[in-house]
């Protein structure tokens, strides 16, 4: 697998760099102080992995993975193991390396990592907490029932641990799923992921004030890395 590795320290790219060397199946492209960079390689060079710190300055680790359209597989490294729930909210995550890592719970992460790549696409069960669409609906599973919400009238969806709620002009549900899979579920041309933590319905705003927008009695905090494309839908640019 090619990758690259991404840490704002030094020394912690050289450690990782020294890990990757000792598994074969691994060829390290290159190396970068901060996401910016990698984003500019990333635009002209396709990689199998990214070993990612969290904390680096102005642009966090999630801030970079949100970025990416299709960001290949990610194992994040960082000192902190307070976000690790967080982390694996993005489906691209396949592991958590706390630091100090050991060569031992290194390898372990990269079979995670190889066992995703030549993983076959699995058939979902009729029992998963599923979401699908027809047309302008959505359909989510609520206590086994699957329930239509019109997607127009959706003004915000907020991720809240490991459940989302998805508010609408009549009525706000709450579903056992992930940000991402009702992102992939929303049209573009109206729904927009300004954080996180937040997807909105970009024609249902009411005011813009620094980083943030109004949607009907909700502030929702526009991260520094989704704004430009907010200005941008907005026709503000």
């Amino acid at each position: 697998m090619n990758c690259i590795v991404i840490d704002d320290e030094a020394t912690a790219r050289m450690i990782i760099s020294q890990l990757c060397s000792n598994v074969p199946s691994l060829n390290v492209l290159e190396e970068f102080p901060n996401a910016m960079q990698a984003i500019k390689y990333l635009n002209q060079n396709e990689v199998d992995l990214i070993f990612l710190d969290i904390h680096m300055p102005d642009f966090t680790g999630f801030d970079f993975i949100e970025t990416l359209k299709n960001p290949p597989k990610i194992i994040l490294t960082t000192s902190d193991p307070n976000f690790a729930i967080q982390a694996f909210e993005y489906d691209c995550i396949v592991d958590y390396l706390v630091k100090p890592i050991t060569q031992e719970r290194f390898n372990k992460a990269i079979g995670k990592a190889e066992a995703k790549q030549s993983k076959p696409v699995a058939i979902q069960s009729k029992t998963e907490k599923v979401e699908a669409t027809s047309g302008n609906d959505l359909y989510v599973n609520i206590d086994r029932r699957l329930i239509k919400i019109d997607i127009p009238s959706i003004y915000l969806v907020e991720a809240k641990g490991d459940y989302i709620q998805v508010k609408t002009e009549d009525k706000n549900y709450t579903v056992h799923s992930t940000l991402k899979k009702i992102e992939d579920k929303l049209p573009d041309d109206l729904f927009l992921k300004v954080h996180r933590s937040y997807i909105i319905n970009i024609q249902k705003i009411i005011d813009i004030e620094d980083n943030s927008v109004l949607i009907k009695k909700d502030v929702i905090p526009v991260s520094r890395s989704n704004r430009p494309e907010l200005m941008k839908r907005l026709n503000l640019l």
